[in-house]
C-alpha cells in the first residue's frame, strides 16, 4: 500500500530534494517539479492528494499556480511555502496553509498531516531524521 501522493513544485532544487526525501520517509509518494508550468502539467495528469508550493518562482509564482489549480480542482488541499512573512492576502486565500521556509521537517509533516487530515496520513511508525523517539 502506497502513501498519499503530493506534488512539490519548487524552483530550488536542493529544497526541493530535501522535503522530496523527508516526504518520502514519511510513507508519502512524491512528484517533483522545478516551476509552475511543468507542476500544473503533474497536477494534471496525476491522482494528487496535496501539494507543497513555492510562493516566489520565476515565469509563475506560486500564487499563479495556486489559483489554476483551485478553479481545475478546488478538493486538493495546497501548502504555500515562502521566506517571506507578509505574503499578498489574496494569495493566502487561495491555499489552506503556509509554511515559513525556515520551518524544519517536523513542521512540514505537521502541517501536511493536519492540511491532508487522518486519511492523509501514511504509516504512524514513520520518523524523520533526527526526529527524537
Amino acid at each position: 500500500m502506497s502513501g498519499p501522493t503530493i506534488l512539490c513544485i519548487d524552483d530550488e532544487a536542493l529544497g526541493l530534494e530535501i522535503r522530496k526525501a523527508v516526504l518520502e520517509r514519511a510513507g508519502y509518494q512524491v512528484l517533483t517539479a522545478v516551476d509552475g508550468r511543468t507542476g500544473l502539467s503533474l497536477f494534471r495528469g496525476n491522482t494528487i492528494d496535496g501539494v507543497v508550493l513555492d510562493y516566489y518562482m520565476p515565469e509563475m509564482d506560486g500564487g499563479v499556480v495556486a489559483e489554476t489549480m483551485r478553479r481545475e480542482r478546488p478538493e486538493v488541499p495546497i501548502m504555500l511555502l515562502s521566506a517571506y512573512i507578509n505574503l499578498p492576502a489574496e494569495v493566502v486565500t487561495l491555499v489552506d496553509v503556509t509554511l515559513l521556509k525556515g520551518e524544519g521537517p517536523l513542521e512540514l509533516l505537521e502541517k501536511l498531516r493536519s492540511m491532508l487530515g487522518a486519511a492523509g496520513s501514511p504509516g504512524a511508525g514513520a520518523r524523520v531524521p533526527g526526529e527524537v523517539a
